[in-house]
């Protein structure tokens, strides 16, 4: 599940933190980094989803 995760994380990596953390700091986050540019938001989404635990 984390790979399908990522692969959407580098097509639109707000929603890849979205399935990951839900609607939380993280995910606005993620929106903002990805409006500022495309390359960070990126990098978060795939870090959040690498470090985070999978929820129950």
């Amino acid at each position: 599940m984390d790979l399908i995760r990522i692969i959407l994380s580098v097509i639109l990596p707000p929603l890849g933190v979205f399935l990951q953390v839900g609607l939380g700091k993280h995910f606005w986050l993620n929106i903002l980094l990805t409006l500022l540019g495309y390359i960070p938001g990126i990098v978060h989404a795939v870090w959040i989803i690498a470090r985070t635990p999978k929820h129950a």
